[in-house]
Order: structure tokens, then sequence, then C-alpha cells
């Protein structure tokens, strides 16, 4: 008897995702740039409380994480009501997907977008609609172009991944507002908190009902490793989507980190101004051996070489020099390297390593 058992419609479409790789063969002292994590790492208050959690490993974690989201809410002045958590933030964009789209409907974003977002398209049986942009920056018209009845998600970085751009306000404003009655505008802020003074719409959340924002704790508070994220959304949206994540998503340890991480802003200013501080030298340094690259508002900068023959010799010579960049050909940018901002050996490193590579050294 044949065997008819099938995955829904769209699952056979998702190319895997591919993270950045963290390991050369043969090589000892690798310096990885390729996955955008924090090179201070999070902070000793973080530390302490994951030891302080192993005492308790026995017992279940809170089911609301209240103190987390009263933690998200004092810090960064938010209804906790209106917060949810996640396994990451990609965990809170996939509730998202889940909860309101499906075959037949379509879910926008644009073409240099995070990779995860035509997987969460796939994964529920939308479909994906892809949106060019304009020099690497999103084009709202384009998007309130590609936007129809059955558009029900619009994923938009801001900052983007990989390109480090971004909309200022009024644009996103505008794109919220145009959009169709059944739509909502999904405001994935992962590197948000690298932009001194942005709210990454928190403001444009609680004056709409269409308006989504997600963050990530695994960037700037160093915590990749725990998989911690959140969302702040309309309270109808938060219920809908606390009633289909798992009740025990979160581990006590990763709880705990969070808290204390998000309290500790002192450890996040400094993450903060050194990251601008090296990303801007790393920056000037390789556009003065003819790699450019645009203003980046995240922990990393997109270099742009001559074209894909260049940008992979480039990413050959690196990885002899025992360092690890990431080669973005898959969102539509073949002739860029993506940088992770290190500390400052590592910045001095990879530019001087680059500039081997152009013959300047």
């Amino acid at each position: 008897m044949a065997n008819s058992i099938k995955p829904q419609p769209g699952i056979l479409d998702i190319a895997l995702y591919v993270g950045g790789a963290s390991h050369l063969d043969g090589v000892r002292n690798v310096l990885k740039l390729s996955s955008n994590e924090n090179p201070l790492g999070p902070s000793d208050a973080a530390k302490e409380a994951v030891v302080r959690a192993t005492h308790d490993l026995h017992r279940y974690p809170s089911t609301d994480h209240a103190a987390l989201r009263t933690a998200i809410g004092d810090v960064w002045g938010v209804d906790p009501a209106r917060i949810v958590c996640g396994v990451g933030s990609g965990d809170v964009l996939k509730l998202l997907a889940e909860a309101y789209a499906g075959p037949g409907d379509e879910i926008v974003f644009t073409e240099h977008g995070f990779s995860m977002y035509p997987i969460y398209a796939n994964s529920v049986g939308a479909t994906p609609v892809v949106v060019a942009e304009n020099e690497r920056v999103v084009d709202v018209d384009a998007v309130l172009a590609a936007c129809t009845t059955k558009t029900k998600l619009v994923f938009i970085a801001n900052p983007a991944n990989p390109t480090g751009t971004m909309i200022g306000t009024a644009e996103v404003a505008r794109l919220a507002e145009g959009l169709p009655s059944q739509a909502m505008l999904v405001l994935d802020g992962a590197y948000a908190e690298f932009v001194d003074g942005f709210d990454a719409g928190k403001a444009l959340v609680e004056s709409r009902d269409n308006v989504f924002m997600s963050r990530t704790f695994s960037k700037i508070y160093g915590l990749g490793g725990m998989r911690i994220g959140w969302g702040y959304g309309p309270q109808a949206v938060i219920d809908v989507l606390n009633r289909i994540r798992g009740p025990f998503n979160l581990s006590a340890a990763a709880l705990a980190a969070a808290e204390a991480a998000v309290r500790d802003t002192e450890h996040t200013e400094k993450c903060r101004t050194e990251n601008a501080r090296w990303r801007d030298w790393l920056a000037n340094a390789l556009a003065k051996l003819g790699v450019p690259s645009d203003t980046s508002t995240a922990n990393f900068i997109l270099a742009r070489f001559t074209d894909e023959a260049e940008a992979s010799a480039c990413d050959e010579h690196l990885r002899e020099a025992g360092i690890i960049v990431r080669k973005v050909a898959g969102y539509g940018l073949p002739n860029c390297l993506r940088i992770t901002v290190g500390d400052e050996s590592a910045c001095r490193r990879v530019a001087h390593a680059i500039a081997q590579f152009k013959g300047a050294a």
C-alpha cells in the first residue's frame, strides 16, 4: 500500500535556513563575524541570574512571563499586558503568521528582507510576496502597491538585515496608514537598540490597531544562546498569540537572564556606544580601500564589492586568514559581504585582511 502521508502545502517549498558559519577546518584562532553577535557578551547581571536559576531547574518556569514583561515595561515604557514573549523574536513572528495567515493569503516583505520571512509564509500555506527595494532601502510606495485584499501581514525589518539601512518614523507611519484594512504591519526590531533614542515603532503600536513590533535579546543583550524575544502590539493580537504559544516556551534560566539583561541599562548603553564607535571606524576603513557600504544603523556593515566574483574571492581570502563573515547572495546581494562589528581587535584584524586582499597593505 502506497504511503499517502504528505506535509501541508507550502512546507516543501521551504529552503532550509542556514545560520552563520562558526568553524574553519584546520584553523584554531577563528574570528567569527557572521552572526551579528555582541562581542562584549551579556552583562554580568545576566550571567549571575543564570547561575542562580540553576538552583531551581527542577521547577517548571513561569507560564505568564510576568516578571520579564514587567521589566521590559519598566525599561521601555510599554504596557506589560500588551507584551508576548517567545523563543527569540523569530518565534513571535512565526506565531503571527500562524495566527493571521494561511492558504489564499499573502505575506509581504522586501527583496533583501530577513530570509525567514518567506519561510514563515510557506509554513502556513500563505503566498510570499517579494517587493523591490530602492538602493537597499525599503520603498514604502512599492510595498503599498504590492498589497491586495489578500494581504494579511507586512514584515518590515527596521533597521534591516542584512543591509543595515532603515526608514524614518514618518515613512513607517505612512506605510501603516496606507495598508488595506485586513493587513497588519509587523516591525521587526531585532536591531532597534543599536539606534540611540529609537522607539522601534512603540508610538505607532500605541496609536493604531494595525501595527505590531518585535524585539530580541539575541543582539545587543548578548543572549543569542538563550533564545528570548518579545513582541508588543494591540491587546487583541496579544490575546490571540498567547492562545497558541507553548505555555512553557521559555526556560527559567532564559527568563532570569533576560530580566537581568534588560534592567542593566548601563551595560546596554556601553554596548551601543562601542558598537557605534567601531562600526563607523570599520566602515570608513573599508571605504578607503574602495569597499563602500551604506550607512549602517545596526551592528554590522554590508560591504559592497565590484561584483560577485570579487566578493567571493574576498570571502575566501578572509577564511584563509581565519575570519568568517557572511555571504549574502541568498538575500539577493551577491556582490556583498555582511561583516559583524566586533571589538577593536576584531575590526582592525578584518580591515587589515581586506587591505591585504585589495593589495593596499
